[in-house]
């Protein structure tokens, strides 16, 4: 538990009627029950809007300040996804009783392993913690033991999980979230952002302690332990990377015939290599809509290719003849050469099962059945009950001799935590086999 004073509903209603700002300074004995009230808009942290920290002398201030600390310790991080090639984060928050809340400008400061030694022993509370997890590792920052408040509102059973709604619905306090896209890489950040990052932490303790209240009181705290363990083994990974990352351009879908898909494919290379190189978001480069329009059209030169959608910009009209190399490199590969259908891992798509596998269509509809029988019955996600691939897979190829047994190491083979397994495994073990005449 935190030692801040609890935010609590109630005492956030009964302030509606005055200008606060800010969460209230000193304990409430209400509970987290709604009442009713409006929520009060939160506009500035209890402290104040602190400066980002930028030197490492003012980093191994924040480093006692955190080690002296209580309780566990609220982080969030802000990358500049849709502006920035990399993933990197570009601003740290984190907040901690007895340590208030710091930024840290990871520019100047690309080492935080001294501030994860000093905070090791704590729980780290993030908000979707898969997000931030490894650009924080990144910086030398990996949890010990965390608490994520979404995945937490998830399994709760909470229709709305994002941090705003989340605060208000629990807290009573309204969060703006209007900077959440914002090209965090941009220097100096307005005090108006900062002001934003900074809430973002600012209530995640008193977030913590009311859902863990909640999941105890659903019976669900050990589902979620199990969670939260599964994420620090593996929430600082970097994303898989997809063997060939340019199927997933959008609209792809409309580009016919293997050297159509070449020039797509020579095209978002190029395209990936320009971004990589300038640190800017491939979007930014070159939209997909354009690589499709010149995929499908194939123009042969720079007019041509210049009267095509999205490539009216200046500056992609200045790399003009890239572009066209890359159409050009795709015209003159041979026919083996060409991109040939993606081998499928796994099952293949279960719109496709029907006529390739009755029997197997048979066991994915039961055991889907099943998932979203016992989802509803403990009023959690679908989803967050069991993963749709291990469903997928399980209901394919489940294993030769179904009992209880095998199911249950089939779903460890796919990664289930125990409490899944524990919810799941006799229905499932009903489900595969087909129905006795």
């Amino acid at each position: 538990m935190t030692d801040e004073p609890p935010l609590r509903r109630r005492a956030a209603a009964s302030r509606t009627g005055n200008d606060t700002q800010h969460p209230p300074s000193e304990p409430s004995d209400a509970g987290t029950e709604p009442t009713g009230g409006q929520p009060v808009p939160l506009t500035a942290p209890r402290e104040g809007t602190p400066e980002p920290v930028a030197a490492p002398d003012q980093l191994a201030e924040v480093v006692a300040r955190f080690a002296n600390g209580a309780g566990p310790v609220a982080l969030d991080a802000e990358r500049a996804s849709g502006y920035r090639y990399s993933q990197r984060a570009y601003l740290v928050q984190l907040r901690r009783a007895g340590a208030g809340t710091v930024l840290i400008d990871p520019l100047p400061l690309p080492d935080l392993s001294a501030l994860d030694a000093a905070i090791a022993e704590a729980e780290w509370v993030l908000h979707a913690a898969n997000q931030d997890l490894p650009c924080l590792a990144e910086l030398g920052l990996r949890p010990r033991r965390l608490f994520d408040t979404e995945l937490a509102a998830r399994l709760a059973g909470f229709e709305r999980v994002g941090l705003a709604a989340l605060t208000e619905q629990l807290l009573g306090f309204s969060l703006e979230k209007h900077h959440s896209a914002a090209d965090w890489s941009s220097r100096p950040l307005p005090e108006s952002w900062l002001t934003y990052a900074a809430l973002d932490v600012e209530m995640l303790t008193d977030l913590r302690d009311a859902l863990d209240a909640e999941l105890a009181r659903q019976g669900k705290s050990e589902w979620a332990a199990e969670e939260f363990a599964a994420l620090v083994r593996s929430g600082d990974r970097p994303p898989r990377v997809r063997a060939e990352p340019w199927r997933r351009t959008s609209g792809i879908h409309r580009v016919r015939g293997a050297r159509a898909q070449a020039r797509v494919r020579s095209l978002w290379y190029a395209r990936d290599q320009i971004a990589a190189r300038r640190d800017t978001a491939p979007g930014r480069v070159l939209p997909d809509s354009a690589i499709v329009a010149a995929a499908e059209l194939d123009p042969r030169d720079e007019k041509s290719l210049l009267t095509l959608p999205g490539f009216g910009g200046r500056s992609v009209r200045r790399l003009a003849r890239t572009w066209l190399a890359a159409l050009d490199d795709a015209r003159q590969l041979p026919d083996d050469a060409l991109p040939v259908a993606p081998t499928v891992e796994g099952p293949p798509p279960p719109h496709r099962w029907a006529e390739r596998d009755p029997a197997a269509a048979a066991r994915l509809a039961r055991c889907r059945e099943v998932v979203l029988r016992v989802s509803g019955e403990h009023n959690l996600p679908a989803e967050n009950l069991i993963s749709p691939d291990t469903i997928r897979r399980i209901a394919w190829q489940p294993p030769e001799e179904i009992t209880e047994a095998t199911v249950a190491e089939a779903l460890r083979a796919h990664h289930a935590r125990e409490w899944q397994i524990t919810l799941l495994l006799p229905h499932l073990a009903q489900a595969l086999p087909p129905p006795t005449p």
